[in-house]
């Protein structure tokens, strides 16, 4: 057993007492920094965007001038004809050649470039310049949607705004607002919007169809959609500052992508919970990780 002078004894103590209350401290002082650290949090920050203003409208196609086809003189009667229902024509275009009373034939020709939308010539027929329409043209190709747009909206749509409309079974083409009715029909309070198709391409008519029309543009900070909460006190967002969660109230304004723009209560930059819930609480602890930082572990 070692033997200790008693003279350096007492000069030992008290580094030998402090050495071991640190030992035993360690632990505990780690496990207090764990604690305060909290639970990981997603986060992300508030960045600046733009959002379109949209006015959405379904309709049918139609066509914006339909010209009727017919002989100048009455008597006459269909001898051949060169041209059905769907087939696209240039303006000259022979269509129907018919048998004079007294001998000889004419022909009739398209007035306008287009679509033929229907066609009553049959071989036989009489055709006169007062009767039924021997052909139908879609003049140009040039077609509308006609859709019906509310009170609210109406004031919103102006003339030449751009437009992309989706049609069943074709896809989506560009178009312009080309004409606003000046009155709504008082039963329903809609008002008709004629949307200028700008595609020169042959279109179903009778065709639904839905336009989304972009009457404005609005820039400022945004955020996603699961960080919007919505609670008694209206619309709320959980940010995070110096590891403790903050509710702020906001006002919401237009939306796109997923995205909503935050016109007021945040600040570009601000640290936002990504996905808000009822978990966390005013005060709470937590550890925030940012997004990105967790995009490789999903």
């Amino acid at each position: 057993m070692p033997h200790f002078s008693a003279s350096l004894l007492p000069s030992r103590l008290p580094a030998l007492l402090t050495a071991a209350l640190l030992t035993l401290a360690a632990p505990s002082r780690a496990a207090d920094e764990d604690t305060l650290k909290g639970p990981a949090v997603t986060t992300l920050k508030a960045t600046k965007s733009c959002f379109a203003a949209i006015v959405e409208l379904s309709g049918t196609i139609m066509p914006r001038e339909e010209t009727a086809v017919r002989p100048e003189r009455m008597g006459l009667k269909v001898a051949e004809v060169l041209a059905e229902a769907g087939d696209t024509v240039t303006a000259g275009q022979t269509l129907a050649r018919l048998n004079l009373p007294e001998g000889g034939t004419v022909t009739v020709q398209a007035p306008v470039a287009g679509t033929i939308s229907v066609s009553n010539a049959t071989v036989g027929a009489m055709a006169s310049g007062k009767g039924e329409a021997l052909f139908n043209i879609i003049a140009r190709n040039e077609y509308d949607l006609v859709g019906l747009a509310s009170t609210s909206d109406l004031p919103k749509l102006a003339v030449n705004q751009p437009a992309a409309i989706r049609i069943i079974g074709i896809g989506d083409v560009d178009a312009r607002v080309r004409r606003i009715a000046p009155t709504v029909e008082p039963a329903v309070q809609l008002g008709p919007v004629y949307i200028g198709i700008t595609a020169n391409r042959k279109l179903p008519v009778n065709a639904s169809g839905r336009a989304l029309v972009k009457t404005g543009q609005s820039c400022g900070v945004a955020i996603p959609l699961t960080a919007i909460q919505y609670a008694a006190a209206g619309t709320v967002v959980q940010v995070v500052k110096r590891q403790r969660i903050e509710t702020k109230s906001v006002e919401t304004g237009l939306m796109s992508g997923g995205q909503i723009e935050i016109r007021d209560g945040l600040n570009e930059g601000d640290e936002v919970v990504a996905r808000a819930g009822s978990l966390l609480r005013e005060g709470d602890l937590v550890r925030p990780v940012p997004a990105t930082a967790n995009a490789g572990a999903k």
